[in-house]
């Protein structure tokens, strides 16, 4: 069980040489000795050891200087003292340089075998963590978005210089474009990565409890709080929370979202004492705030605040030369998951693809790909293997690769651009008259032609 670790020990005495490298041995350890200083530093820099068990005093380089330079050239490496009675102060100041622990001699063996245990234990930890946060920037850092297009590039170009920045970020774009994606970005590529990443979705928890959620609570603050709990917001402190569809927040919670933007403190429910917390806030929505502004459905002032910074992902039918890359993406990340022998796409499968336009956009993609895996019996993705995509239509309903809410949006979305241009064809173009018509406000017609691209036919602009 232990012969995985490796341990160096360091002692200019013979008989402690021994008896810690007969020890070790037996309790199945690989273990390495050096007799002073000089010998310690040429072996820890030339092999990678789990533990160093260091002697503090010895002629020469003391154990005090095996230590710094242990942690300078490997940092992973822990490190256990040992000490004589009489140099306790030393002991103290191989703590403060990054030793794990220090052992007095004269010492029980029961004790050396704990104290070597739980720092070996810490180690793995450690290492674990180490392993698990590269693995996050890894997957979730700026330069693993997959695309070329112009409009893209521009998205890359934008994560990496805000993601050192410690501002509000809003992320906007419609249902499958990756906004989180891009949340996640931005903490692991910048300052905050060592930090806790938070995603919530305020429209998915009940009104009732999106309070307790944000800002906890004290036992007794409610029936059923049996205890303390801390809200998403300390959880998140040192790093960053992630509100997806902001949009959908109650307007008495942007009041309190508000003021704590503003004092940078929460306060649990059922508590008299605030509590401070440095949180960066990225936001996403997949609505037009500035419109649920003048529907007075979003506070304006809120709206500045997370506003400092837009993202705006582009619609993958305005990327459409990102598709065969993506598509391969996608194909190799499912033919690994399912383990299947497929090695790549047709052009007629890719050109077929690159027709299509994409309603539930990544997300769509990826969920068609996924499917063609799963079904595909060659070692190529071949057009009839695909579903049926409608690319002659600007839409399509695949109730199988979207959800309830994709389609309900595109549907309605359709239908109000028909509404809206029938209106116009009868107000022959005027504005006002088919604002009157449809009971809403010229401004917030003026939204909708901008968000439906209605324009006039013969004067290439807005209608008149």
């Amino acid at each position: 069980m232990n012969k995985n670790y490796s341990v160096l020990v360091v002692d200019d005495e013979p008989g402690m040489r021994e008896f810690l490298e007969i020890m070790l041995t037996k309790e199945g350890y690989e273990v390495s000795i050096a007799s002073n200083g000089e010998e310690a530093i040429e072996k820890i820099g030339k092999e990678s050891f789990d533990l160093a068990i260091v002697d503090i005093q010895m002629p020469g380089i003391n154990g005090i200087e095996v230590l710094r330079n242990t942690r300078e050239k490997n940092y992973n490496t822990t490190i256990i003292m040992i000490t004589a009675f009489a140099s306790h102060e030393s002991a103290i100041e191989a703590m403060k340089l990054g030793a794990y622990d220090y052992i007095t001699k004269p010492f029980k063996i029961d004790e050396i075998k704990l104290v070597i245990k739980k720092s070996l234990d810490k180690n793995v930890l450690e290492k674990e963590n180490t392993r698990l946060k590269k693995e996050l920037e890894t997957k979730y850092g700026f330069e693993n978005f997959i695309g070329s297009s112009n409009s893209i590039q521009q998205i890359f170009s934008l994560i990496n210089r805000v993601s050192e920045l410690n501002v509000n970020v809003l992320v906007s774009g419609e249902s499958g474009t990756g906004k989180e994606l891009v949340a996640r970005a931005v903490h692991y590529s910048g300052s905050r990565k060592d930090g806790p990443f938070i995603p919530v979705n305020c429209g998915a928890i009940p009104e009732t409890l999106i309070e307790s959620e944000f800002f906890g609570h004290a036992k007794g603050a409610f029936t059923g709080a049996t205890r303390d709990k801390k809200g998403l917001f300390e959880e998140a402190n040192g790093g960053t929370i992630f509100l997806d569809e902001i949009g959908d927040l109650p307007i008495h919670l942007q009041v309190k979202l508000l003021r704590v933007l503003e004092e940078k403190k929460v306060r649990p429910l059922g508590k008299t004492e605030s509590v401070s917390i440095d949180v960066r806030i990225i936001s996403a929505t997949n609505k037009n705030l500035e419109q649920e502004i003048m529907d007075n459905k979003f506070r304006e002032d809120l709206f500045y605040r997370l506003n400092v910074i837009k993202v705006a992902m582009p619609p993958l039918r305005e990327r459409k030369d990102d598709i065969p890359m993506l598509a391969l993406h996608f194909l190799h990340k499912f033919a690994t998951e399912m383990d299947k022998k497929i090695t790549g796409i047709s052009n007629e499968a890719l050109e077929e693809l690159e027709k299509y336009h994409y309603p539930g956009n990544i997300r769509e993609l990826e969920n068609i790909i996924a499917r063609c895996v799963a079904l595909e019996t060659n070692e190529i993705i071949k057009k009839d293997s695909l579903p049926k995509l409608n690319t002659e239509g600007d839409y399509i309903d695949l109730t199988d690769t979207l959800n309830a809410k994709d389609s309900i949006d595109l549907v309605l979305g359709d239908v109000e651009k028909q509404i809206i241009e029938n209106a116009l064809k009868s107000s022959r173009g005027n504005k006002s008259e088919t604002a009157k018509m449809l009971g809403i406000t010229l401004r917030s017609l003026r939204y909708r032609l901008a968000k439906h691209r209605i324009y006039d036919e013969q004067l290439n602009r807005e209608p008149i």
